[in-house]
């Protein structure tokens, strides 16, 4: 074909690369630029496809088990699930934060851990009913009018799934790590893995999955039931590439401890289930140090 002919394809291809160009820019161009929150070393997000596998709960007790394993770290804990903060439940906190002279938000203290939540914010049976601007508006202050001192670590309880505020948070604070929780349920895991690829997307790095509510031990016979199946969340680990950052068994310990405002880590810090918990922080620093290098 003489170049004469293949002139007006050249010139097709031409503009639709200038095409693409202008409009990868564009996006660039909207898209906020990461800004670290003021005095936070590291941002650690828990997370999970879907909902009801105890991800607010594993979220309390790493940032409690990040505390027990060195006293020397601070640790605080934000919940971003605004739609249904559980934290204010979990840490049996009430009440509003205190503004400061600078009119930031002081977050609320328990168990040696300062926790900004919505919960904090209205009233326990108020339903929040806002479209997607109003929830990024509320994100926007629980990251950036907060007053945290300094923290070594930052958990954040995310909210199940993959939509606008996770991607929010993402675009707008460098997280230095994900956490992603799973039952070891096929159901559950479907939704665990697409919210580790949806990291893997925006170039977070995943730090490893916690299997939870691994095995039911009988509290009369000790007789051992995978409810839930088992080595489902390993096998997605190897499937993805990461480890496994720890088991956390389904046990009547935890609820207990968790619907009483008092976090099992706290409670019953020398039971199995705790150890657990703290064997699950210890893996995450492990993890965020292999990164490091």
């Amino acid at each position: 074909m003489s170049y004469y002919y293949q002139l007006p394809i050249l010139i097709c291809c031409k503009l639709q690369l200038s095409s693409q160009e202008k409009q990868k820019a564009h996006m660039a161009r909207g898209l906020p630029k990461q800004k670290p929150i003021t005095g936070v070393k590291e941002v650690i997000v828990v997370a999970s496809g879907k909902g009801g596998v105890g991800k607010s709960t594993t979220a309390v007790n790493l940032a409690l088990g990040l505390l027990a394993n060195d006293r020397s770290k601070s640790v605080g804990l934000l919940d971003a699930d605004v739609y249904g903060p559980s934290v204010p439940k979990l840490m049996n906190l009430k009440g509003n934060p205190e503004l400061t002279e600078n009119n930031l938000m002081r977050p609320l203290m328990n168990f040696g851990i300062p926790c900004m939540s919505m919960g904090f914010l209205i009233e326990d049976t108020v339903p929040i009913v806002w479209r997607g601007l109003m929830v990024m508006s509320a994100i926007e202050k629980l990251l950036r009018q907060v007053d945290w001192g300094f923290l070594d670590y930052l958990v954040i309880d995310m909210p199940p799934g993959t939509g606008d505020i996770q991607l929010s948070i993402i675009q707008n604070v460098p997280i230095a790590g994900a956490v992603i929780v799973s039952t070891p349920q096929d159901i559950a895991l479907v939704d665990a893995r697409r919210g580790a690829e949806m990291f893997r997307k925006v170039k977070v790095p995943v730090l490893g999955l916690v299997q939870n509510m691994s095995v039911f031990q009988c509290p009369q016979c000790h007789h051992q039931t995978h409810i839930f199946g088992s080595d489902g969340a390993k096998e997605l680990a190897h499937t993805l590439g990461v480890e496994v950052l720890g088991d956390i068994p389904l046990h009547l310990n935890i609820r207990e401890t968790s619907d009483t405002g008092q976090p099992v880590v706290v409670s019953s810090p020398n039971s199995p289930e705790a150890k657990a918990y703290r064997r699950v922080a210890s893996a995450v620093v492990r993890r965020l140090a292999d990164k490091a290098l």
